[in-house]
């Protein structure tokens, strides 16, 4: 019988550990119903050796921990652990991570969050991936993550250690956000306000000579406000950082074999990332401008950054209104030039013709 003198939460959490054979389930549904308990919700995991069935239960008003195993225990199953539930540990699982995935490709900023509720964890957090450790395993309670070539993120759960299938569907979760970020990356085909077709795209080394030539083609003033320093061409050892920043990346405006225009993202401290611009004097007003910073702040974006930043000349405003003309929000540049854009968590979206 119910102690009536035992408080129980409304929903628990139950991980029941049996042999996988015919009738087990069953019978102990039937135990449970004997004491009370309303099954909400099953998901079978499978394990070595057998499976591992997760129920949630509304347990009957007075219903210990104690006569709860023991009932279990009398199937000739295990109860591995229990721990208190909420409403949202009964949605469908595969449909909860995919509105997970979805908060997350939205806000890159929360992959940490979702990957905790993902995994029912106690705690995700990201951390150098040097300093992972993943072969620290804590027994079962403790998995890592390699999210990129610098980051990891550690799990840890008290309550019950994680299963295989758990694991695997927390990497599908990752892989699939990563995915996501690269494919904002990808190159996409705009119009310019005159109609002439361009292509923004990635920069790589081997467009080192295209680069060149479009500083060749630029004017004094051009490059000026861009680098806000006489020069008339870019050396080449400059050349490769300009197209490989550290951290960051360079984003290409292509007509034909030319270049010209190029934009640069490079990640700061927090969420915040540095961009520049350089068009070429002809291709000016135009929008491809407009085009290479909407296209950068939707790749901050997935980044996981929430503002960018730019330096302009004191009293220009031509990248202000560059980014209105983005569909971006900024704040009036300050006195000393400096720009800033907040950015709406947005997730990865084709950028439209201009």
């Amino acid at each position: 019988m119910p102690d009536p003198g035992a408080v129980s939460p409304v929903v628990w959490r139950v991980r029941i550990r049996m042999d996988d054979d015919p009738g087990t389930l069953a019978r102990v549904a039937v135990r449970l119903a004997g004491l009370g308990c309303n099954i909400l919700g099953l998901t079978v995991l499978p394990v070595p050796g057998g499976v591992l069935d997760e129920v949630a239960v509304r347990p009957a008003t007075g219903l210990s921990k104690e006569r709860l195993v023991e009932a279990i225990q009398a199937e000739g199953c295990e109860c591995t652990c229990r721990t208190d539930a909420d409403v949202r540990d009964l949605v469908d699982a595969p449909a909860a991570a995919l509105a997970a995935a979805r908060r997350a490709v939205d806000d890159p900023a929360r992959q940490a969050e979702v990957l905790r509720e993902v995994l029912a964890a106690d705690l995700v957090t990201a951390v150098p991936l040097a300093e992972a450790n993943p072969a620290r395993v804590e027994g079962g309670h403790r998995v890592v993550f390699a999210v990129d070539g610098r980051t990891a993120l550690v799990a840890r759960r008290r309550w019950a250690p994680f299963v295989q299938l758990e694991v695997a569907r927390a990497e599908a979760l990752l892989n699939l956000l990563d995915r996501a970020q690269r494919a904002v990356t990808r190159p996409l085909a705009v119009t310019c306000a005159d109609g002439a077709a361009i292509v923004l795209r990635e920069g790589k080394p081997a467009d080192a000579d295209a680069v060149s030539a479009l500083h060749g083609r630029c004017s004094m003033t051009t490059l000026f406000e861009r680098y806000h320093t006489g020069m008339r061409t870019v050396p080449r050892r400059r050349l490769h950082r300009l197209l490989m920043p550290p951290r960051g990346l360079s984003l290409l405006a292509v007509c034909g074999r030319d270049v010209i225009g190029v934009g640069q993202l490079i990640p700061g401290p927090g969420e915040i990332a540095e961009v520049s611009l350089l068009v070429e004097d002809i291709w000016q007003r135009n929008g491809v401008g407009t085009a290479l910073l909407k296209r950068l702040a939707e790749i901050a974006g997935a980044r996981g950054c929430r503002r960018l930043v730019a330096m302009s000349l004191p009293g220009r405003d031509a990248i202000h209104r560059t980014a209105v003309r983005a569909g971006l929000a900024p704040e009036p540049p300050e006195e000393e030039g400096l720009l800033r854009i907040d950015l709406r968590p947005a997730g990865p979206h084709l950028l439209s013709d201009l």
